[in-house]
C-alpha cells in the first residue's frame, strides 16, 4: 500500500519533510514548532536515558541551542522507510558546523512519525568530537551530567527477527538480501569477533566515519576501530533493534540504517577510568552504504561522553562542582600536601 500523503504534508515526501522540519526548529529557531511536530507523550530515547513528554524535548532543544548558538546543521543522509499507510521511520544523519570556525560533528536521529507527528525517537550525538574540539576534560564532562536510564521499548528484549518487526513495529520486506548481509556481518564480525571476515562483507576501499570525527579506511583500519571499542567491554554484544532501507541516487544509492544496543560489562581496558565490572547500555546507530553488492561505507555514532557518564555514575564518581563537607575538603587538602 502506498504511503498516504498525510504522513508528510505539507511537504513533497518524507525526505523533504525531515529536512524542512529540522531546519525550522534548529536553524530558524522556531522551538515552539516542536509542540506541533511531537505528540504530547512522545518517547525519546537519548544517550542519557528516555524522556516521555513534549516538554522535555522543548527544554533540551532550548538548552542545546543556547549552549551552541553558532552551530548550524544540514542533512547528510536521510534513510526513510514506510511504517504502515500513514507513517514512516527516518534515519537522519546531520552534520553540524560551527560557523565561525571549521569545527564540526555529526548526529543521527531516527524518528518514527505517524500522520505527521513524532511518536518515538532514538537520537545519538558525537559529543566526543565536540569535546575534543574544545579541549574539554572528558571526565569532568561525564561527571557534570547524570545518566537517568531507559524505559519503554529500550528495556524490552531485542526483536526476534528485526527484518520483519523492530522496535518501531512491522517493516516492509525491502532489499532483503542487503539487509541480511548487514545483519550477518554484525553477528559474524561484531559479535563473534571474526575480524578476518571484514573483507568478506566490505569493499577493500571502505570508509568508516565514527565518534571523535574519526575517518577510518581499509579493512585493517575497520578491524582496529572495532577492537578499540571492544577492548574495554570484551564480553559485550550488539543487539539489532531496528532497520530501515532506502535507495536514492542523491545519497549514492542503497543505504541500510541499523539501530543497535550494545550491552557489556566494563571489565577490560580502563579506557573510561577504573573498571566497574558492571554492564553498560549503549544506544548506537549505523548507516551502511552499498555499491556493487558490497558495503563501501559505514557511519557509526554513539555518545561517548554519555557512556563515560554512565560508568562514572556506577562508580559513584563525585559530580562536577559538588559541595563537599568541610571535613572532607580539609582531608583532601592534607592528602595533597603529604
Amino acid at each position: 500500500m502506498p504511503l498516504d500523503a498525510v504522513a508528510y504534508r505539507p511537504y513533497s515526501d518524507p525526505d523533504d519533510f525531515i529536512r524542512e522540519v529540522t531546519d525550522l526548529i534548529w536553524v530558524d529557531r522556531s522551538i515552539s514548532f516542536i509542540r506541533q511536530n511531537y505528540e504530547e507523550d512522545a518517547v525519546v530515547h537519548g544517550a542519557y536515558g528516555t524522556t516521555t513528554t513534549c516538554d522535555a524535548v522543548v527544554e533540551s532543544t532550548l538548552a542545546r541551542i543556547s549552549a551552541l548558538p553558532d552551530r548550524a546543521g544540514q542533512a547528510e543522509d536521510i534513510v526513510w522507510e514506510q511504517r504502515g499507510d500513514d507513517g514512516f521511520l527516518s534515519s537522519h544523519l546531520l552534520i553540524w558546523g560551527d560557523l565561525p570556525t571549521r569545527r564540526h560533528s555529526r548526529t543521527i536521529a531516527n524518528c518514527h512519525y505517524r500522520r505527521g507527528r513524532m511518536v518515538q525517537e532514538w537520537i545519538v550525538r558525537d559529543s566526543l568530537a565536540e569535546a575534543l574540539e574544545r579541549g574539554a576534560d572528558l571526565d569532568e564532562l561525564a561527571r557534570a551530567r547524570a545518566f537517568t536510564g531507559y524505559s519503554g521499548s529500550w528495556t524490552r528484549p531485542a526483536p526476534v527477527d528485526p527484518i520483519v518487526f523492530g522496535d518501531s513495529g512491522a517493516r516492509p520486506d525491502d532489499h532483503r538480501s542487503e539487509v541480511e548481509r548487514v545483519l550477518e556481518m554484525i553477528e559474524r564480525v561484531w559479535n563473534q569477533r571474526d575480524l578476518q571476515k571484514v573483507e568478506s562483507y566490505f569493499d577493500r576501499d571502505l570508509t568508516l566515519m565514527t565518534v571523535g570525527n574519526r575517518l577510518i579506511i581499509r579493512p585493517e583500519g575497520y578491524r582496529r576501530a572495532l577492537l578499540g571499542f571492544l577492548e574495554s567491554f570484551p564480553g559485550g554484544r550488539f543487539e539489532v533493534r531496528d532497520i530501515q532501507t532506502n535507495y536514492d541516487v542523491r545519497y549514492a544509492g542503497l543505504r541500510v540504517a541499523v539501530t543497535w544496543k550494545f550491552v557489556g560489562d566494563y571489565t577490560g581496558k580502563p579506557a573510561y577510568g577504573a573498571v566497574t565490572g558492571r554492564p553498560v547500555d549503549v544506544l548506537g546507530i549505523s548507516q551502511f552504504t552499498f555499491h556493487g553488492g558490497a558495503l563501501v561505507k559505514e557511519v557509526r555514532i554513539w555518545d561517548d561522553i554519555a557512556l563515560r557518564a554512565q560508568i562514572a555514575g556506577m562508580r559513584g564518581d563525585e559530580p562536577l562542582g559538588a559541595e563537599l563537607p568541610l571535613k572532607t575538603r580539609d582531608e583532601r587538602k592534607r592528602n595533597q600536601n603529604e
